[in-house]
C-alpha cells in the first residue's frame, strides 16, 4: 500500500497522520471524528481547551464551516488564500468541540502547499493541522523527527518537502482583525 493510500485508510479508521506543511511538519486527523481529535491532543500532551486548526486544499472544502459569514468576510478570507494565513472565524456550530477548544471561534486555513492540497483532495475535505511536536517542544522538521518523537502512535506519514516558510502560519481574528500570531 502506498503511503498516500495508508494515510487515507488511517484517516478513515480514526488514525492520526503526519505530513509536511508550509513551515513545519503537522499532525492531522478527520475533523469530524471526536476520538481522533482526542488522540491528536493526547499525542501532543496539549491542553484540550486550546483548539486545533482546520486546513484545506481549497476554499470550497471549508464551506460547511464558513456558513454564516457575510460577503465581506468571505472576501477577506479568499483574498488571503491559499497561503500561510490562519483565520479565527465564528464557530457556526459545525465544529467538533475539541476542534475549537474553549473558544467561540474556529481556526481555518487554505494551504498553498501542493502536498497539503493533494492530501485534502485525496481525503475529500479538510484535515486537522497542528504542529508535529509534544507540547513545549520544537516542531518536527522532517519525517524522521516525527518517527523519533511519535513512533508507532502516528498511523501514517506522508513524506515530502516542507513548503519553505521559516515559521508557522499567521493567525488573525476575522471579526476584530487582531493578529494573534505574526
Amino acid at each position: 500500500m502506498s503511503e498516500w493510500a495508508a494515510a487515507i485508510a488511517a484517516l478513515k479508521q480514526g488514525g492520526v497522520i503526519a505530513y509536511p506543511t508550509e513551515g513545519v511538519w503537522g499532525l492531522g486527523c478527520d475533523p469530524d471524528d471526536a476520538a481522533a481529535l482526542a488522540r491528536v491532543i493526547a499525542l501532543k500532551g496539549r491542553a484540550s481547551d486550546k483548539g486545533l486548526i482546520l486546513i484545506a486544499g481549497s476554499l470550497e472544502q471549508l464551506e460547511p464551516w464558513l456558513a454564516g459569514l457575510d460577503a465581506e468576510q468571505r472576501g477577506r478570507l479568499a483574498a488571503s488564500w491559499p497561503g500561510p494565513n490562519t483565520w479565527l472565524i465564528p464557530d457556526n456550530g459545525r465544529a467538533q468541540p475539541l476542534l475549537r477548544g474553549d473558544h467561540t471561534t474556529l481556526a481555518v486555513r487554505v494551504s498553498d502547499h501542493p502536498l497539503v492540497q493533494q492530501l485534502c483532495a485525496a481525503w475529500g475535505g479538510p484535515l486537522v493541522s497542528t504542529s508535529a511536536n509534544r507540547a513545549g517542544d520544537a516542531p518536527a522538521m522532517s519525517a524522521q523527527a516525527v518517527r523519533e518523537t511519535f513512533g508507532g502512535d502516528v498511523a501514517a506519514i506522508v513524506d515530502g518537502p516542507l513548503g519553505g516558510r521559516d515559521r508557522p502560519s499567521t493567525i488573525r481574528d476575522l471579526l476584530s482583525d487582531r493578529v494573534l500570531r505574526p
